[in-house]
């Protein structure tokens, strides 16, 4: 089968600059979604459970992880909701959008997470802490999606193609191309087989492949400058992305989280942070060298810290990150156009 719809699809730039609540109002009013689903690709950020019943150090299914979640320990990697859970909700989405290893049936109509953590562009990233979910495998599982839709729509594919085609996908992966991989030298030899221009141009080169067959078918208490940098390679390329793309017809934004991230940190006082160089939860220096450990406990009020552990936001964090992408009007933090355009389009 073929589907040649022309999907808006979400492009997120990668950081490493996390080292390491407020209540958010729930929607209450009924009116349908501005789109009618909503499909997610990334990693530890995003993932919301499908790495709970696989082997994997990265997993988050345990204590304190959703301490601060109404449906408490589910596998995501903060203290509560992560961003693309607050953008299903400003998007209008009565629930979030499930895990792929749990969706069924008609949930599937509304969207999937197929979010995997330590996953990456490439296949072999992450493999040091276990299984996972690459984005190669992320993107097939989206096609079996598709398969499955099919039946709710007796096999009419021209249908089916248009209903996809006034659905968002959001793809954020990269980081840990980087984090685990590219700089994990004693595991991987990516850093003596490229140098860092050429190893972000082979990125480049898988994503847009990536993403083509879903169209159709800080460490520490400061940034890692030496990461940051070589990541900035693979960053500009993703612009360059977004504008091939979009001349062909298709509908792609860049979410610039990097500049988003700066902005909560550079102006922690004005956003009501107190403490931005140091995990709420973690091990290690400033709570930024490994992620939480079963049981920990975590500081008191989350609501002050933009880091909840080594590498994810906190709740309050990711609040305000997702309506920066959503409603900014600044081409800083989504570009050509923020979320909530795109929906209107």
């Amino acid at each position: 089968m073929s589907i040649s719809s022309k999907f808006s699809v979400l492009l997120v730039f990668t950081s490493c600059c996390l080292m390491a609540q407020k209540a958010y109002p729930q929607p209450n009013n009924r009116a349908p979604p501005q789109v009618p689903c909503f499909y997610i690709f990334g990693d530890s950020l995003v993932d919301n459970g499908n790495n709970n019943g696989i082997l994997t150090l990265a997993r988050a299914n345990y204590m304190p992880y959703g301490i601060d979640f109404p449906q408490g320990t589910t596998g995501r990697f903060t203290n509560g909701r992560t961003f693309v859970d607050i953008l299903a909700q400003l998007l209008g989405f009565p629930n979030y959008i499930p895990p792929y290893a749990r969706a069924r049936g008609r949930q599937l109509l509304q969207g999937a997470n197929y979010a995997s953590g330590a996953s990456g562009i490439r296949d072999e990233t992450g493999n040091n802490l276990g299984d996972h979910m690459s984005m190669n495998q992320q993107v097939d599982s989206f096609a079996a999606t598709v398969q499955q839709l099919r039946r709710f729509f007796r096999g009419d594919d021209v249908t089916l193609g248009a209903y996809l085609s006034k659905c968002i996908f959001y793809a954020g992966l990269g980081s840990n191309d980087y984090l685990n991989n590219y700089f994990m030298t004693d595991y991987y030899s990516t850093s003596s087989q490229y140098t860092p221009k050429a190893y972000a141009a082979s990125l480049i080169q898988d994503y847009t492949k990536q993403l083509t067959l879903a169209r159709y078918e800080g460490n520490g208490s400061r940034c890692n400058e030496d990461i940051n940098n070589a990541i900035s390679l693979f960053n500009t390329g993703l612009k360059r992305i977004v504008d091939r793309f979009n001349k062909g017809g298709a509908k792609f934004v860049y979410l610039d989280s990097f500049e988003s991230s700066k902005d909560l940190v550079q102006n922690a006082k004005s956003y009501g942070f107190q403490v931005v160089d140091k995990g709420c939860c973690g091990v290690g220096r400033n709570n930024g060298q490994i992620t939480c450990l079963p049981l920990q406990m975590p500081c008191d009020d989350r609501r002050v810290y933009v880091f909840w552990d080594a590498f994810h936001p906190t709740e309050t964090a990711n609040i305000l990150l997702a309506k920066k992408a959503y409603s900014s009007k600044s081409k800083s933090f989504a570009y050509p156009i923020n979320i909530q355009q795109l929906a209107m389009l």
